[in-house]
């Protein structure tokens, strides 16, 4: 075998692939100028996967590519493509070239061969396009027509050397008889793991009858990457990989922002309502009004003028809404006038990923500033608990990413504990607010109560209060407590009657006292007005005397001196005038 001289290399720059999610978990793309391969079985997506990475090449990096597919035509290849949307241009048909390398059925393989026939129109096939990105597709079906191990382990070196030679960003994809990833370096052609730079392991299994596909990075020389499992889907735009919100992200912008509930006293018990963004969960069993109090939140954000997408896994739509319209809830308005769009998840059927990334497409196309999910309890039995958890995760930082209020309910297990603690979702940890609907059997009655769990950034009431559906809309209700014992429904009415009642009549008597009282102040005026008027009559009568007697002593004064000049006058005439005595 010839040697071909392979440049040295430093730290790989990476290449955008297209594909969603997985640039993210690699930091960037694919090792540029070097050779990744990709392993699955059957159905995995690897042909997909490599289509989707020159696709983008071409349409958004100006990279020419080479397909060589050694499995299906090009025209069919061609033809997945166009139906995933990608719609490739003439222009960028020139410049994305297939290469049909399929052996025929009939061939009958005389003595040794190799690639260097293949390598060398390639080679010219390069220099004309100006290619930069190549796949070579199920490159197992032709190596199966080697003779022995050796001769085809001869052959892939010559391949990776001559990829590395003209410095191209190469995919090759490779068949596993098994989808478990601890066994794929055991298959026949397991040895180019640990030749390529990077390697991609494609998983599709069935778990509980749930179809689902996993994607892992096990290798990438020279860079760090995300070494967990993924989950991904093959979509309407094609490959699609999950992940989380990295650490190093923006930061979501935070609003002080209140948006109501719906709910006026609802409103009050959490400060103002919701914030805006927040995520809602509302949990309890069946026929606690979660979808009631999710109708409400729908209402009261299409009054604002805020485009919502309300998702229901239990009913249809149109059921929703006539349901709804028995409490008071009127959304067909909205529906009709495009502000609402309701989406029955039953026409979804797949994995919990399946689930989250439908609702994404749903809420980016409605441009919905606010969502329901009702239930989302529903995602825990597609598939096994930890993928139902990572999606949880992941629709929370979405909605939080995307700053949507997010409003989630959640049935409880009649038979089981309410806490929600034991879902595999465990929302509860998560959101930013919880509230938690029950029911008390009471007096042949079945009563609803709500209590609010938790509410982070603002202070909430921790009371339990009865909600009340009517033909007018929710309301809350104080409930009340009698020798320890919770009063709702009709032992609450009778209660407040009786406390109304107990009130009216101490009005009555309060009343009724009240006028004794002013009867009583009116007849002690009369009797002291009596009373004064006497009393001035004894003191005129007082001064009158007092008057008189001081008259009298004067009269009687003037008298006796009067007398007693009188008397003089006699005596002055007895003494002839002198003034002597007689």
């Amino acid at each position: 075998m010839k040697s071909v001289q392979v440049p040295a290399m430093n730290s790989p720059h990476k290449v955008p692939t297209g594909i969603s999610g997985f640039d993210a978990i690699t930091g960037g793309g694919l090792p540029q100028g070097r050779t990744t391969l990709v392993v699955g079985g059957p159905g995995s997506g690897k042909t997909v996967f490599a289509l989707q990475f020159l696709v983008h090449g071409v349409q958004h990096c100006k990279e020419p590519g080479i397909f060589v597919a050694f499995e299906e035509t090009s025209q069919r290849i061609l033809d997945n493509a166009s139906s995933f949307g990608w719609d490739i241009t003439v222009p960028q048909r020139k410049k994305l070239f297939f290469l049909d390398a399929q052996p025929q059925p009939d061939l009958i393989q005389s003595g040794d061969f190799d690639f260097c026939g293949m390598l060398a129109a390639l080679e010219a096939r390069i220099q004309a396009a100006g290619a930069q990105r190549i796949v070579f597709d199920a490159l197992d079906i032709v190596l199966a027509l080697l003779p022995d191990a050796h001769a085809q382990r001869r052959e892939v070196y010559r391949l990776h050397q001559w990829l590395l030679a003209h410095q191209l960003t190469g995919i090759i994809t490779l068949k596993a008889d098994t989808d478990q990833t601890n066994a794929i370096s055991q298959q026949p052609f397991g040895f180019m793991q640990f030749m390529v730079d990077c390697a991609v392991i494609l998983n599709h299994s069935v778990v509980q009858g749930v179809s689902q596909r996993n994607l892992r990075v096990q290798k990438f020389r020279g860079s760090s990457f995300d070494e967990n499992e993924s989950p991904f889907l093959i979509g309407n735009s094609g490959f699609e990989v999950a992940v989380a919100r990295a650490l190093d992200s923006s930061e979501t912008p935070v609003t002080n922002e209140r948006i109501s509930s719906g709910v006026e006293r609802l409103d009050t018990m959490l400060g103002g309502g919701y914030y805006r963004g927040a995520s809602v969960l509302v949990t309890g069993f069946s026929g606690t009004a979660k979808t009631t109090l999710s109708g409400a939140f729908v209402q009261a954000a299409c009054e604002r003028g805020e485009r919502t997408l309300f998702v229901s896994f239990d009913s249809d739509g149109g059921e929703v809404i006539r349901n709804l319209a028995s409490v008071g809830i009127r959304l067909a308005t909205f529906l009709e006038s495009g502000v609402l769009r309701m989406a029955s998840a039953r026409s979804i059927s797949g994995s919990a990923e399946t689930y989250l990334v439908r609702i994404k497409a749903l809420a980016k196309e409605h441009r919905a500033r606010c969502v329901v999910i009702d239930p989302v309890s529903t995602w825990s039995k597609s598939g096994t608990e930890t993928n139902a958890h990572s999606v949880a995760e992941r629709l929370i930082d979405w909605a939080k990413a995307d700053g949507t209020t997010l409003l989630c309910t959640r049935l409880l297990d009649e038979m089981s504990s309410p806490a929600e603690g034991s879902s595999p979702l465990q929302l509860s940890a998560q959101v930013d607010t919880w509230i938690h609907l029950s029911y008390l059997v009471q007096a042949g009655e079945r009563n609803r109560g709500l209590s609010i769990v938790k509410s982070r950034g603002t202070a909430h009431s921790n009371q339990v209060r009865e909600l009340i559906l009517s033909d007018s809309g929710v309301t809350l209700a104080d409930i009340y407590t009698a020798g320890g014992e919770v009063l709702m429904g009709t032992l609450r009415w009778e209660k407040e009657r009786a406390e109304r009642v107990a009130s009216e009549a101490v009005d009555v008597a309060r009343k009724l006292k009240r006028v004794r009282l002013d009867t009583e102040e009116a007849e002690l005026e009369v009797r002291v007005k009596s009373l004064q008027t006497e009393l001035a009559a004894k003191q005129i009568e007082k001064a009158l005397l007092l008057s008189s007697s001081k008259s009298l002593a004067g009269d009687v004064s003037r008298d006796r001196t009067r007398l007693e000049e009188l008397r003089g006058a006699d005596a002055t005439a007895l003494t002839g005038g002198t003034g002597a005595k007689p």
